[in-house]
């Protein structure tokens, strides 16, 4: 009997266009991860790095471990290295290399470089299923990276390219292509919440060294904390089984178009509640994005 590769992915359960459920993870995940970006500034003005991370997993693994079938639902012994694996690629990893990263380049270059992530995953995806993506999912990788630049560039200029910030976040989109392409076939064989359940608690603890000693160059702040209740409850422990779900539901490619709606949610939310001025380039952006989702989500052809 041959063996089964460690690495592999899966098409989704729905190849054709986004429905209504579809339509309501990407919505949700586009509002809360795009709102993240604020609520992580508020627990930076108080805590180190290190301990937002920590709390961000940690109040997101503490929130599955009360849900019965996360705990209950059984994981085949061929798919726990697979699911530990996750935890550290998908979570630990790049939540901490991006916090780490910005000490060398500013948000907008990781913005930037974070835009590579579905262009990856689409590649690896190509890679394990042998398939090229749609025509309409092509095009729409390609309007949604311009519309990344447009966003991104006029405050690009103001910040540093260091190359070991740089290589930080290139190192997370990787991490993050390989991932969204794993949970596919393991959404689809167990269901998100349990898979995700134990994501969460491999990287909480995989980070607990780091958020120790956080936890030494902090100061407590009720804001801080919690603003990253809110971030690990809904935008690490929630968010993450929606992405599952939706990774399962319409693909890797697909799914990793979530990576350019973010931007659109922060740049309003800094408007709004920031004061921040908004460059015509980035207004243009905005559209790009819209429309490079509109194509993604059409029937894969």
């Amino acid at each position: 009997m041959a063996t089964q590769r460690f690495l592999t992915t899966s098409h989704g359960t729905n190849r054709d266009a986004f429905g209504s459920l579809d339509w309501g993870l990407f919505t949700y995940l586009s509002l809360i991860w795009g709102s993240s970006f604020l609520f992580m500034a508020i627990g930076l003005d108080a805590f180190h790095p290190g301990l937002v991370t920590w709390l961000r997993v940690g109040f997101g693994a503490a929130v599955m471990a009360l849900i019965p079938k996360a705990r209950k639902t059984k994981i085949e012994t061929e798919d726990r290295l697979r699911v530990g694996t996750l935890g550290l690629i998908w979570i630990a990893l790049p939540l901490t290399l991006f916090p780490v990263a910005q000490l060398w380049i500013d948000s907008a270059v990781a913005g930037m470089l974070n835009g590579a992530t579905p262009i990856f995953t689409a590649l690896l995806a190509t890679v394990l299923l042998r398939a090229l993506p749609g025509r309409l999912q092509i095009a729409g990788l390609a309007l949604g990276l311009a519309g990344i630049v447009a966003i991104a560039l006029p405050s690009a200029g103001t910040g540093t390219t260091a190359t070991i910030g740089v290589t930080m976040v290139l190192v997370a989109t990787v991490c993050y292509a390989v991932a969204l392409n794993m949970v596919a076939p393991l959404q689809q064989r167990y269901g998100s919440l349990p898979v995700i359940a134990r994501v969460q608690w491999v990287a909480a603890a995989a980070v607990t060294p780091f958020g120790i000693y956080g936890l030494t160059q902090s100061v407590f702040a009720w804001p801080s904390l919690l603003a990253l209740l809110a971030v690990g409850v809904l935008g690490t422990g929630v968010a993450f089984v929606a992405m599952g779900t939706l990774s399962g539901r319409v693909g890797a490619t697909r799914s990793a178009f979530i990576t350019y709606a973010i931007p659109v949610v922060a740049l309003i939310l800094g408007v709004v509640f920031r004061n921040e001025i908004v460059a015509p380039a980035a207004v243009v952006g905005v559209v790009l994005v819209i429309a490079g989702a509109l194509l993604a989500s059409r029937r894969e052809v």
